[in-house]
């Protein structure tokens, strides 16, 4: 990483911090993490499962919340306040731009993620007494969920490079809904006949696969993850956000930003 995307990265990141939606969004899921354990009290022997699940879905909505509407103003804010004309009259690379900001929002949903998976410890840990062998599972369901959050990052950026902000929200919310039923889809795909088939399953691949990247329900019963699906979500994530990124940069080399 250069110092020019470096710089840009910092800054945005600070900006977020700033940003008071975050706190109250970080705040709403560590009472939600709280919240848990009260639901959790109310189960019979099932505590635990309840607080991993409502924690843990908890960060992943709360986060991709951040992700999209933090993500779509990256673009949309620096032109309003004419600050992306300054910043461009620099010997500052528009690639360069995008990829700062990539960096500044993802660097900021890591924080974020981290500090909320502190609270969904603190409630695992209240109602459980100790930490178990299988609990460290929910390391790797944080993992899968930060994958998530670079895959919305990537996508509010390439929306936000050439719609408005409302527009980039509906859009990007849109494909995090449709992506997490993305294995329905394709078993729909599979079912169907003749045109209907060909367009659900171009749909089904080309929109992101959050429902491999989602393993909740599994860690939270003490299921193990396979290392081939950790290989193969983190490629995925990757890749997916890689390409995201590449559309968001030729858009926004092209676009007319008198």
């Amino acid at each position: 990483m250069n110092n020019r995307i470096a710089c840009i990265a910092s800054n945005t990141f600070r900006e977020a911090v700033r940003d008071r939606v975050l706190y109250n969004l970080i705040a709403f899921a560590v009472l939600l993490s709280g919240a848990a354990i009260l639901v959790g009290q109310i189960s019979i022997d099932i505590e635990k499962l309840v607080v991993i699940n409502l924690g843990l879905t908890a960060v992943s909505l709360f986060g991709v919340v951040i992700a999209i509407f933090v993500g779509i103003g990256l673009v949309s804010k620096e032109i309003e306040k004419r600050t992306l004309y300054t910043v461009l009259s620099r010997p500052v690379r528009r690639w360069e731009f995008i990829i700062g900001k990539f960096f500044g929002l993802a660097g900021t949903l890591v924080v974020n993620a981290f500090c909320m998976a502190i609270g969904v410890f603190g409630a695992l840990l209240y109602v459980a007494h100790k930490f178990q062998k299988p609990d460290g599972w929910v390391l790797v369901a944080l993992y899968f969920i930060i994958l998530q959050f670079l895959i919305i990052c990537s996508l509010a950026l390439l929306f936000s490079s050439f719609s408005s902000p409302l527009l980039s929200a509906v859009f990007a919310f849109s494909l995090f809904v449709i992506g997490t039923f993305s294995e329905d889809l394709r078993n729909f795909a599979a079912m169907a006949q003749g045109m209907t088939k060909w367009v659900a399953t171009a749909v089904a691949y080309l929109v992101p696969n959050f429902s491999a990247l989602n393993v909740i329900s599994s860690v939270a019963h003490g299921q193990p993850v396979s290392s081939q699906l950790i290989i193969f979500n983190s490629l995925y994530a990757l890749l997916y956000s890689m390409m995201a990124l590449c559309g968001a940069i030729l858009i926004f080399q092209r676009r007319n930003l008198k």
